[in-house]
């Protein structure tokens, strides 16, 4: 009797050992299959997708007389000048970059002041040979944080009526109503924390002409954190330009045809370094852009020792072709958040202080300059001021004989006033 029981207990065992079995199977094809599904997984498209990325990089990154790596672990290609992006362009194919421009007067820096290592990757000591320009190496990992080549390289935004978007939200200082040739200014360099990989924090300036629908022209420098574009959380120098609104023309850095770099010693979307500190040592780079009253074309100036690192041709733009009618300064950040109705975003700006803490605790734009209809450099009248929330980041401008026209800017995102 009890041989019996034990083994009907041992038959009833396995029955359910057999069930379990039988169930985890298939539930694991189960969930195997909806995550397949959930992800949309689709061997086709994702072979297309890499096929894509694959030819744009190809076509972005030219082939290199020498690499540098880069602390940060970026790798620097030392591009030929006559076979970088640019001249991919079909009104630039077969040209070579043009000799240095005629500079604003009033201008103190000069062509052959020493060299300044602010950038991470010169600090191995190594350089690009010349006639060659050192070109960030984009990487596939690089594209596919985007998420689309679409949106590789690009400020995408909703234009309203103004400057601003909903989920872009500025810190600025402005002047309008002008014909203006060209701008300058020192800017503060900072690493604020940046909260989302779809997020940025940027301090720049902008040069404006159109209209704020599909024809705005802009031409922007400056230095952002952007952990979608580069990967991580330094402050890199960029540039970024748009004839139509950020809708599909333009780009930052050199990602698309249209800025010719004439620079060996400056990698734009390369690290800056160093970096200010809260109470400790401030640090700033300038920046000046302006137009070649010879030719047209913009010209970009990097460093306190006016670096020249190249030029925007004139036939990129409708508008700015002329002339700007507006020159912008400030910080600008992306709150992902707007959009979802929750918390704001803790994302900062210039230092992640507001402008009231002052010199070496919040960020500075100083000795803000325009350039006039006579290539002079001179002051700023009628200097405007513009926060979209003043209480997560905020704005105050002064003037005095050793800055000129100069503010603090920036904040630290979320706080108790800026919930």
């Amino acid at each position: 009797m009890a041989s019996s029981s034990s083994s009907s207990s041992s038959s009833i065992i396995c029955t359910f050992v057999v069930f379990l079995l039988v169930s985890i199977l298939v539930l694991s094809k189960s969930i195997l299959s909806d995550s397949i599904n959930n992800q949309t997984f689709h061997p086709r498209q994702e072979s297309h997708k890499l096929k894509r990325i694959r030819t744009y990089l190809k076509k972005i990154n030219k082939p290199a007389v020498k690499t540098i790596q880069s602390g940060d672990g970026d790798l620097i290609d030392c591009i030929p000048s006559h076979l970088q992006p640019a001249f991919d362009h079909p009104k630039l194919k077969g040209q070579k970059p043009l000799e240095p421009p005629e500079r604003p007067k009033g201008n103190n820096n000069s062509f052959d002041e020493m060299v300044e290592n602010f950038q991470l990757w010169t600090n191995s000591g190594e350089s690009c040979p010349q006639g060659t320009i050192p070109v960030r190496r984009t990487t596939e990992k690089d594209v596919l944080r985007a998420n689309s080549l679409r949106r590789f390289g690009r400020k995408i935004r909703r234009i309203r009526h103004d400057t601003m978007s909903s989920d872009h939200e500025h810190a600025v200082a402005f002047v309008n109503g002008e014909q203006f040739y060209g701008v300058k200014a020192s800017i503060n360099v900072w690493a604020p924390h940046v909260t989302d990989q779809y997020e940025f924090s940027l301090s720049q300036v902008w040069i404006i002409s159109g209209t704020f629908g599909n024809d705005l022209n802009t031409i922007e420098a400056g230095w952002q954190v952007s952990p979608e574009l580069y990967g991580d959380n330094y402050p890199r120098f960029f540039t970024y330009w748009t004839t139509d609104a950020y809708q599909t023309t333009g780009c930052y850095n050199l990602l698309c045809s249209g800025f010719v770099q004439t620079n060996n010693r400056i990698a734009i979307g390369a690290a800056i370094s160093p970096r200010s500190s809260y109470n400790g040592r401030q640090f700033d780079i300038g920046i000046m852009i302006w137009k070649d009253p010879k030719h047209g074309h913009w010209w970009l100036e990097f460093g306190s020792g006016g670096l020249l690192v190249g030029y925007w041709p004139s036939f990129l733009f409708s508008h700015l072709q002329m002339h700007a009618s507006m020159v912008q300064f400030g910080g600008e950040i992306v709150n992902t958040r707007s959009s979802m109705g929750g918390y704001h975003t803790t994302t900062q700006m210039g230092s992640g202080h507001f402008a009231e803490e002052g010199f070496g605790k919040s960020s500075y734009f100083r000795n803000l300059q325009v350039v006039d209809w006579d290539n002079n450099l001179i002051p700023l009248n009628n200097l405007h001021l513009l926060a979209d929330h003043p209480n997560c980041y905020n704005i105050k401008a002064g003037r005095n004989n050793v800055w000129g026209n100069y503010f603090y800017y920036g904040g630290p995102g979320r706080n108790s006033r800026c919930p």
